[in-house]
């Protein structure tokens, strides 16, 4: 496996996009394909089964582009797939961190809460993690099902965007919790309304650069790491919109961005 091979991250949607801000962060010089599946966003309402087929379509296209590592961009995908995906192909996957570490590290009163689509709260495994770790933590899960479809769509200020934050986050909020998990790839893009909501009393975690770093690490463990005077290439492909991909990912990532296409993977 070549080292200046790219590494492959991706999402339902561009959720996905606030993991890559953190690689380009963190590695400048890996070649990226990323691939987010607008066009049959969002995944949290969809059945387990047809979850794990789209990520094998997903993954099939970027075992495809060559890539020497995929990052599973996405809870979702994470919590449901993962596993199979591991047995299934020969480059290494890297999941989203569950930030549970992040999490009791940050919290005071062990009261915890967790925001996500639907389908990674039926997993359940983010509550497992943190308990596993500290089990007198008191988890608050709660699926916000409209956050996902609004970033989707661009709408990421004003009164709609606040009152949905508002209805699904202030009950967390009202419960007592002094720490709140994002565990949803696409909730950053609500940062500033997230953070106007619970306060400046909540600390608010993003697992994005955790990912990063574990998907760093393994690179490191198996001497994959690019050449350090490579120079980037990183191309962006999505299923459908491509254009509202690009404005999305203008707003979050701080470095040049070309390469924008759409791609039918199952071509």
């Amino acid at each position: 496996m070549a080292n200046n091979a790219p590494i492959g991250v991706f999402d339902s949607g561009i959720g996905g996009l606030t993991v890559v801000k953190e690689v380009i962060n963190l590695m400048p010089n890996e070649n990226i394909v990323y691939f987010g599946d607008t066009g049959r966003t969002p995944y949290g309402p969809r059945p387990v089964e047809q979850i794990i087929e789209f990520t094998n379509q997903i993954l099939d296209f970027l075992n495809g582009q060559g890539v020497k590592m995929a990052i599973m961009a996405c809870n979702t995908i994470t919590m449901w797939t993962l596993e199979q995906a591991l047995s299934r192909y020969s480059f290494p996957i890297v999941g989203m961190n569950t930030g549970e570490q992040l999490a009791l590290a940050a919290t005071k009163s062990k009261h915890i809460g967790i925001a996500a689509t639907q389908a990674t709260i039926n997993s359940g495994k983010h509550a497992q993690r943190i308990t596993a770790v500290d089990a007198s933590a008191k988890v608050f899960p709660q699926a916000c099902p409209p956050l996902c479809p609004m970033v989707e769509s661009e709408v990421l200020e004003g009164a709609e965007a606040e009152a949905a934050c508002r209805e699904y986050l202030l009950p967390m909020k009202e419960a007592g919790v002094d720490t709140v998990v994002l565990a949803c790839t696409h909730y950053p893009f609500l940062l500033a309304p997230i953070k106007h909501i619970l306060g400046p009393e909540v600390t608010v975690i993003d697992p994005a650069k955790q990912t990063a770093l574990d998907a760093q690490q393994v690179l490191k463990d198996m001497d994959l790491l690019a050449d350090p005077s490579q120079q980037a290439v990183r191309r962006f492909c999505f299923s459908a919109d491509p254009a509202r991909a690009k404005r999305l990912a203008e707003r979050i990532i701080d470095a040049p961005l070309h390469n924008f296409e759409q791609v039918n993977i199952l071509e």
